[in-house]
């Protein structure tokens, strides 16, 4: 005689095994997105106000916040690894840390080697000596010493400004310096070593409020509108979909218009 009974207990005994294997890999798969289970190691370079600076012992400002922010939402853990800017990407795929979220813009050649997702949009102002030449745009640079963080995207912007302006408009090219930090070209500007400094809107204005009115900000607007970027390593597919999932949420809650308004950045579609 047919026993339902039987086919019924087994059906059962199938979809319990079913549940436990999937909910396995979906664990797993969770705990792959970083090095560390329930952790999230993120690489920046502590230098950089109002983006990220000390104060004391403490690591402040919109890229700590925004990763606590994500974080949360993400369910887990963060800590901080003050890295030098030049090993940011770099750190990626030596496993140093888990993602980037220190102010760099997304660019062809980054997308090269990591994935990326979007948080935020600023363009660069110039620093000029208070007694100094006031370049009032980019094409104001042509024969100038101007200085930049090494590594950053505006060192090929101002070569191709060389090349495709200044030389057709018979100026001299753009004389580019590169210094391992920001607060260094700052330096190299106040003593007068550079005429000119192109730094992220945001970080412009503290260097001009810090240095007490002996560095300005010579261009009335911003130039080089570009878009900010939270990096993880290239092909770390579950990562990169989870902090576009924490977006959403913060976006969501109100967190992120709030926070971008503070740091008066630009905010970018969040879907």
């Amino acid at each position: 005689m047919f026993d339902a009974s039987i086919i019924t207990k087994k059906v059962r005994l199938g979809l319990c095994l079913a549940s436990l294997l999937f909910g396995g890999m979906t664990a797993i798969s969770a705990n792959a997105q970083t090095a560390v289970p329930n952790q999230l190691k993120v690489g920046l370079e502590v230098a950089y106000p109002p983006f990220e600076s000390y104060e004391g012992d403490k690591i402040v400002g919109f890229d700590p916040e925004l990763t606590m922010m994500l974080a949360r939402a993400m369910k887990l853990q963060p800590t901080f690894v003050d890295t030098k800017f030049a090993s940011l990407i770099l750190g990626l795929g030596a496993g140093q840390h888990d993602a980037v979220i220190s102010g760099l813009y997304i660019t062809t050649e980054r997308l090269a080697v990591a994935d990326a997702v979007p948080y935020a949009k600023s363009g660069a102002l110039i620093l000029a000596s208070k007694d100094g030449v006031m370049p009032k745009s980019e094409n104001d640079l042509c024969g100038l010493k101007v200085g930049l963080q090494a590594g950053t995207s505006w060192v090929k912007k101002l070569k191709d400004l060389s090349t495709d302006y200044c030389a057709p408009k018979g100026k001299p090219a753009v004389d580019v310096h590169e210094f391992p930090t920001a607060p260094e070209v700052l330096q190299a500007l106040l003593s007068k070593n550079i005429q000119a400094q192109i730094e992220v809107a945001a970080v412009a204005k503290a260097f001009a409020e810090k240095s007490r009115g002996r560095v300005v900000i010579s261009s009335p607007s911003q130039i080089y509108m570009q878009t900010l970027g939270v990096f993880v390593k290239k092909g770390n597919v579950a990562l990169k979909q989870a902090f576009e999932a924490g977006m959403v949420a913060i976006k969501k809650s109100g967190e992120y218009d709030a926070l971008i308004k503070k740091y008066d950045l630009g905010a970018v579609d969040i879907k």
